[in-house]
């Protein structure tokens, strides 16, 4: 009987669906896979309401050249070089197979988000991953001595992620200065992933495509800026001027061809909307409340926690806390720490905790916490 090839047979559940799936199973709060409680804003839903019976057949592959350009306005970049994509996982996706392939190597950090590995190995290049350092005083901080050491012959890309997920991580604009001079130095193309771009407390997040625009390729997400992960509008913005966009739409189409129509037409409504009412703003306040009420709930609780400056994730180590024991029997769903390693051991008791739920989840989650019992 004839086998799947082992690129197939290699793929699993993402821990994610797991840890998702096994928060229903046992009725736990999940606060692991990172997607809002809250509704999405009011404006965006009346944008799909007037969109549905309206914009309803295929969208270019690139597209609609409406959401394009509100893309284009949002970043400061020329629309004809966004790519809409179905959400930001295929937009990576389409950068691995447009960007390496066999014999190709391309750098990223560890803690990795789960899907840069299989992505690039997808491709037939290989990840090569760069460990973040984690301590007590500094938090997690990035090692550029070993990020150009980890550079060969052989690497093509560099991809990163500032905001960070997991560590909640905002590479300074000197840090990004030297991983661009790294890229000119060895030809290489930048990655950026932005999806958290307007979830930041504190500076705003450097975009790397204002440092490095004839280099660098930024992903980003309507889900993540509009509290609709399930709508999967995410966009690839090209370097301008280098005339790769209409290759990148060409590998795109041949996934998922095109985004669903309306709800391109919805974002290509609400992204200017979403500066002008404000919304990023009460986005950031009320997500920084919900932080400091989690964090300081679990500092209670004998964890350590290293507050992020982005993103809607908390890191914490708790020394008896596991996250597989906690889903079943305390009824709280996180996401391990060892998930977001693959070539470098995981500080032990790393845990990945989000606060993107209600402040009566979160308060919830803490009561069943409480209860577990010390070693």
């Amino acid at each position: 009987m004839p086998q799947l090839l082992f690129r197939a047979r290699a793929s699993q559940e993402s821990v994610f669906a797991r840890m998702s799936r096994l928060a229903a199973q046992f009725g736990a709060v999940n606060l692991g896979q990172g997607f809002p409680s809250d509704a999405p804003p009011a404006f965006l839903l009346e944008a799909a309401r007037r969109a549905v019976g309206t914009h309803d057949q295929y969208s270019p592959p690139a597209g609609l050249p409406v959401l394009r350009d509100a893309i284009g306005a949002d970043l400061g970049v020329d629309g004809g070089d966004v790519i809409v994509t179905g959400g930001a996982t295929e937009a990576l996706n389409v950068l691995a197979l447009a960007l390496y392939g066999p014999g190709d190597e391309v750098l990223m950090l560890e803690p990795v988000f789960d899907v840069y590995l299989p992505q690039a190995r997808l491709a037939g290049a290989t990840p090569v991953t760069v460990p973040m350092q984690l301590s007590a005083a500094k938090g997690w901080t990035l090692d550029l001595g070993a990020l150009r050491a980890a550079v060969t012959e052989r690497t093509r890309a560099i991809l990163l992620n500032s905001p960070y997920n997991p560590t909640g991580t905002v590479l300074s604009r000197e840090e990004l200065e030297q991983i661009v001079a790294l890229a000119r130095a060895h030809d290489l193309w930048i990655i950026s992933d932005e999806v958290y771009d307007e979830l930041y407390f504190g500076a705003p997040p450097v975009p790397v495509r204002t440092l490095a625009p004839e280099r660098t390729f930024t992903v980003g997400s309507a889900g993540k800026r509009l509290e609709a992960t399930g709508w999967r509008i995410g966009w690839i913005a090209c370097p301008p001027g280098a005339g790769v966009a209409g290759n990148i739409a060409g590998v795109r189409q041949q996934g998922s061809f095109c985004s669903p129509t309306p709800l391109q037409a919805a974002v290509a409504a609400a992204l200017p909307l979403a500066r002008t009412e404000g919304f990023y703003d009460h986005l950031r306040s009320e997500y920084a409340a919900r932080q400091q009420l989690l964090a300081d709930g679990l500092r209670d609780l004998g964890a350590t926690v290293f507050t992020p400056r982005g993103t809607y994730f908390l890191t914490v180590l708790h020394p008896s806390w596991r996250a597989e024991t906690l889903v079943e029997h305390a009824g709280v769903a996180v996401i391990p720490g060892e998930a977001f390693y693959a070539h470098h051991p995981a500080p032990e008791g790393l845990l990945r905790v989000a606060f993107c739920k209600s402040r009566s989840e979160i308060a919830r989650a803490l009561e069943r916490l409480a209860r577990v019992p010390s070693p």
